[in-house]
């Protein structure tokens, strides 16, 4: 849909979305073609052919929507409009504007503020096991807390991590150093396989998550605890009125859910 294309109109109708937009930002893409499209961790990078490459972040509620052909009325949270020479118009929508675009040298990227201290990517081949372990040991802090910091580990959101320590049998309440061997070796495995089944779900669709044609993702139906509290985890054997279920915690000010039975 972008790579290869001539971006013939890019429109921004407000000046700003977190940050406001980078000087000239519309002209600086505007009747340039896009060479490369690739990510890194939850950065959208767009690599252009005058040596610049968009980056953009999604934030809490960001989407993009493509309409390949007679694109609907603007809506109200349609935050900027980029049209290619195939005719596709494409649209971020972002209601809470917790997202952000910026421009960066293409040559300079692994040196911008917001990547260059980024973790290895979970589903990259840099990552496994060891690679993990290493980047746990020495930390006090709690594993979650670990594991949404993205110089450990690349891209890691709230729920993925909630799913993968079940998964892994390792409690969030577990120090990160502690989190070595054998057990880092399944929580790194856990990682990759709840991503993978993640994206073929197409997302979690909770509250603002679309995916690009507009549809709900539907990982959600596959939850083990997240979002749980009080119910009975995956093939639960145990007796949930008098244990009390899956349980919530906030780390961090954010809600953690997990089964004490299950996670040590």
């Amino acid at each position: 849909m972008f790579e290869g294309r001539l971006l013939v109109q890019v429109r921004t109708l407000r000046p700003n979305l977190r940050f406001p937009f980078p000087d000239d930002f519309a002209k600086r893409l505007q009747g340039h073609r896009v060479e490369r499209l690739r990510r890194r961790g939850k950065f959208l990078l767009m690599d252009m052919d005058n040596g610049m490459t968009l980056i953009a972040h999604l934030g809490m509620s960001g989407r993009f929507r493509i309409y390949e052909t007679d694109p609907p009325e603007l809506e109200r949270h349609d935050h900027v409009v980029i049209d290619t020479d195939g005719g596709a118009s494409v649209r971020f929508n972002d209601p809470r504007r917790f997202g952000f675009m910026d421009l960066a040298d293409t040559a300079g990227l692994a040196h911008y503020k917001m990547l260059e201290n980024m973790g290895p990517e979970p589903l990259s081949n840099d990552f496994n096991g060891p690679v993990l372990a290493a980047r746990l040991k020495g930390r006090r802090t709690l594993i979650k807390a670990a594991l949404l910091d993205q110089s450990v580990v690349a891209g890691l959101g709230n729920i993925y991590v909630a799913e993968a320590l079940f998964r892994a049998g390792v409690s969030p309440k577990r120090t990160a150093a502690t989190v070595q061997g054998g057990r880092a070796e399944k929580l790194a495995r856990t990682i990759r396989d709840v991503l993978n089944e993640a994206i073929a779900a197409g997302g979690s669709s909770l509250r603002d998550h679309r995916q690009p044609s507009g549809e709900l993702g539907y990982f959600q139906h596959s939850f083990a605890v997240y979002g749980r509290e009080g119910e009975a985890c995956t093939m639960c054997d145990c007796d949930v009125s008098r244990t009390g279920g899956i349980r919530r915690i906030s780390q961090s000010g954010r809600s953690t859910f997990y089964c004490p039975r299950r996670q040590r």
